[in-house]
């Protein structure tokens, strides 16, 4: 698990602490001719060398060298096709992850791969995964037929309120699971206080009974789902 975590530090302090942004447009822009990719794949090598203190891993070393170029030079070819620039973004981590991973239990892959599916609490992924997207799909559908009555005069960002349920329920089922009732009604308070600008300025009452019922369904399921998790 150590070398892992060396491995894993080694590409965070490589991938966002030693990469200008300068060198991020410099490689859009020029992409295999651009110095900066070099720069930064040697970067990572001296960087994962220098946490690792020990040179019979030069071999892990060089292939994290070499599949760091190859992953960052196909995501500069292939991140123009994408709209949303967030996607690419989040393949090429998870491939430098797996490809760290892969090195780090290169002699035991399978059997700690298989170990570490075996050990996971399948009851607490369900639990998570739940309060996030499949929750958030039916809170809109309860909320749909209100969402019609409303005058919305006002912009806000794309998805703002379904991101923003989607953490407050995390956050609720890990406060739940570690017993931190109190810091449940801090999140809530917090939320009223956030959102009472809004609803004082818009004067409406319609949109205030829709934000609140739609804020108690969510606050229950998130409650529910953690009572669930826990009696489990």
């Amino acid at each position: 698990m150590i070398l892992f975590t060396k491995l894993f530090l080694a590409h965070l302090i490589g991938d966002f602490l030693l990469q200008p942004n300068k060198w991020v447009l410099h490689k859009a822009k020029k992409k295999v001719a651009s110095k900066y990719l070099y720069f930064h794949v040697l970067i990572h090598f001296s960087v994962t060398m220098l946490l690792l203190w020990d040179l019979s891993y030069w071999k892990i070393t060089l292939i994290i060298l070499v599949s760091h170029y190859l992953i960052d030079l196909i995501k500069l070819y292939v991140d123009p096709l994408f709209n949303n620039k967030t996607t690419p973004f989040l393949i090429d981590q998870a491939l430098h992850i797996l490809v760290l991973y892969a090195c780090a239990y290169f002699n035991n892959l399978w059997i700690h791969t298989q170990e570490l599916f075996e050990s996971l609490d399948w009851y607490l992924v369900t639990a998570i995964f739940f309060v996030s997207f499949p929750a958030a799909i039916v809170i809109s559908k309860f909320l749909e037929p209100m969402s019609k009555q409303l005058e919305m005069d006002h912009e806000s960002l794309p998805n703002a309120g379904k991101y923003i349920g989607i953490m407050e329920r995390l956050f609720i089922l890990v406060f739940i699971i570690l017993n931190q009732w109190a810091a449940i009604g801090l999140l809530i308070t917090a939320k009223s206080v956030f959102r009472f600008n809004d609803l004082k300025e818009s004067n409406n009452r319609k949109l205030t009974e829709y934000i609140l019922i739609g804020t108690l369904i969510s606050f229950g399921i998130a409650l529910l789902t953690g009572l669930i998790y826990k009696s489990l």
